[in-house]
């Protein structure tokens, strides 16, 4: 059995930091030693080794797929380029999002999903890629086509979580119509004419499917021991209908409420990486930084710009009102638990070889190496 040494560290255990080494046979983590292992190995001359980070929620894939318009990617190599910027951005697992209900204005079609998880399917079986991938429906409750497709992919063995979202105007994540308008006028040059006649359009088919299509994902997903998230909840209310669902994780709350009442009722809440290191929420929501400090945010995730998420974990945790432990914690054990991927997010003997080297550097990291189950992958 192949053993490697990384000596000399800040190793970032699940409630402190120390000065030590790594020990790694295998695929496993075979010793965290405090005082020093005394073989030889890589000296990591007193820089930080971290637990591979868990990526709950990207959509940074469909970039690489389809990057301009009327563009569409080999579908093996986009899944490899992107999983190289996910790798080099220290995370070794990543549950990557695909759409299920497309609104109007997307220029992918539902085969374009399911081209992507082949992709990836054969990518991961074939060894191609850094990164162990799984998938994350994201399924927009209020798009007639959500269940058909849904249907399609509901027994993939890599579907691990599904969320339900509802990009509605005048709710949610767009409560403010002013929002709505500047981000999709903004993505897709709209009219302000044009742009009244898809809020009329949205509001009245969401009146007509959203309910119908939550409840039967919902059902499909607990019958499959699929996760089930929700998405931009704004009020109690929509976190008591979550809950009916049977939902586990609470994906970018919209407001401090909904986040505590979230978090009050043992949901895990998920925020976005780029909301902590810009400061703000790109649509005008709460700061994510809020319910850091407040004590209600559990998960982070990287959602549109993979490097965020190194980023932000060690903004927060430079911090002594937060710590390196709790921080880290955001990023590995607990969207593993999530995922119910519990062999992995933490330095500790026994658990699988994830491991990422990092120096900081004017508070910004940079990730030296990545090892994934002992093998370096970066």
């Amino acid at each position: 059995m192949t053993e490697t040494v990384l000596r000399n560290a800040r190793l970032v255990l699940p409630d402190e930091v120390i000065a030590g080494d790594v020990v790694i046979r295998g695929g496993d983590i075979a010793i965290v030693d405090e005082r020093g292992h005394g073989h030889s190995g890589f000296d990591l001359e007193g820089d930080w080794l971290i637990p591979g980070l868990v990526e709950l929620h990207t959509d940074h894939l469909e970039g690489h797929y389809a990057p301009r318009p009327r563009v569409r990617w080999d579908p093996v190599a986009a899944v490899q380029a992107h999983d190289a910027q996910i790798a080099t951005s220290g995370i070794t697992t990543v549950l990557d999002a695909l759409r299920v209900g497309l609104d109007d204005d997307t220029k992918l079609e539902p085969g374009d999903m399911q081209t992507l998880a082949g992709a990836i399917e054969d990518s991961q079986r074939r060894g191609r890629l850094r990164a162990e991938h799984f998938i994350h429906l994201r399924c927009e409750v209020s798009a007639p086509d959500v269940l058909d497709s849904f249907t399609a992919f509901v027994d993939n063995p890599r579907v691990r979580v599904a969320s339900l979202m509802d990009h509605t105007p005048g709710q949610r994540q767009f409560t403010s119509l002013d929002a709505f308008r500047a981000y999709y006028q903004g993505k897709g040059g709209l009219s302000d004419a044009e742009l009244d006649e898809l809020i009329v359009k949205r509001r009245e088919r969401a009146e007509q499917v959203a309910d119908v299509n939550r409840q039967a994902i919902a059902g499909m997903a607990q019958a499959r021991g699929i996760v089930l998230a929700s998405h931009d909840d704004a009020t109690e209310a929509h976190v008591a209908e979550a809950i009916d669902h049977g939902v586990t994780l609470a994906e970018f709350p919209t407001t401090h409420a909904a986040a505590a009442a979230s978090h009050g009722a043992g949901l895990k809440v998920l925020m976005g990486a780029p909301n902590i290191v810009r400061g703000k929420s790109h649509s005008g929501n709460i700061a994510a930084r809020e319910l850091v400090d407040a004590g209600l945010l559990d998960v982070l995730s990287s959602d549109y710009f993979p490097f965020s998420l190194i980023h932000a974990t060690f903004l927060i945790g430079l911090d002594e009102t937060v710590g390196m432990p709790r921080a880290i914690a955001m990023v590995s054990a607990n969207p593993a638990a999530v995922a119910g991927l519990d062999d992995r997010g933490a330095i500790a003997e026994g658990k699988r070889a994830d491991l990422v080297h990092v120096h900081v550097h004017d508070h910004v990291p940079v990730v030296r190496a990545v090892y994934r189950q002992g093998r370096r992958v970066v």
